[in-house]
């Protein structure tokens, strides 16, 4: 968090950067009692509005307990009493917010939605990231994916001599696949599936 003024003036600066936000929770420890000085020096540079996510004892009790974490006071304590002491040690921040926004009744993706109709640009709910990663079952399945195809009924360009040192990047290799009706028929396939996931992903907040 000391380095909260040097960010400030490097978005000053900045012609690209429209909007930033930055994190502030328990794990700043002793530093967190700094940070009404520090927003005033931000605020001497940009226009700043410090938003207070909160949401009643019984639910963050409940969220632990789901995702089986510990809370980042540790273990010594149970999260009950951890929550008691997060609450005093967050009232520096809390003192200086500017809006204060009740968790409790949101999930995960309903908070996403609410926090960009607030905060956002107006299309900006609107926008979805696909990337699409090509990757090899030997080496594992990507951790990070959401949807996998296999295509390995699809024959494999690497048992033919002339193929065996290029990648899927060579026209020849795409060439080649797309010469077998499958190939052609399963992109069709896959193509009308992302069609009709892709504006639901939308309306869920979801990325991909």
């Amino acid at each position: 968090m000391e380095l909260l003024p040097d960010f400030a003036r490097l978005v000053y600066k900045s012609l690209e950067v429209e909007q930033a936000a930055i994190v502030v929770d328990i794990r700043e420890g002793q530093t967190l009692d700094q940070f009404p000085e520090i927003l005033k020096q931000v605020k001497k540079l940009l226009h700043t509005r410090v938003v207070f996510l909160d949401a009643q004892d019984s639910v963050l009790v409940r969220r632990f307990s789901e995702t089986r974490r510990p809370h980042p006071l540790g273990r010594s304590e149970t999260v009950s009493r951890s929550i008691v002491e997060e609450r005093q040690l967050l009232d520096s921040v809390r003192n200086v917010t500017d809006t204060l926004i009740d968790t409790s009744n949101f999930n995960v993706h309903e908070l996403r939605a609410h926090i960009l109709a607030r905060f956002g640009q107006k299309d900006e709910s609107k926008k979805l990231l696909v990337s699409c990663l090509s990757f090899g079952f030997k080496n594992g399945v990507p951790l990070d994916a959401d949807m996998v195809f296999d295509v390995r009924f699809l024959p494999n360009p690497f048992f033919v001599p002339e193929f065996r040192k290029k990648t899927g990047l060579d026209r020849k290799v795409v060439k080649y696949i797309s010469g077998f009706p499958q190939a052609t028929e399963f992109l069709d396939r896959a193509t009308k599936l992302m069609l009709y996931l892709l504006p639901h992903y939308v309306r869920r907040g979801r990325a991909i």
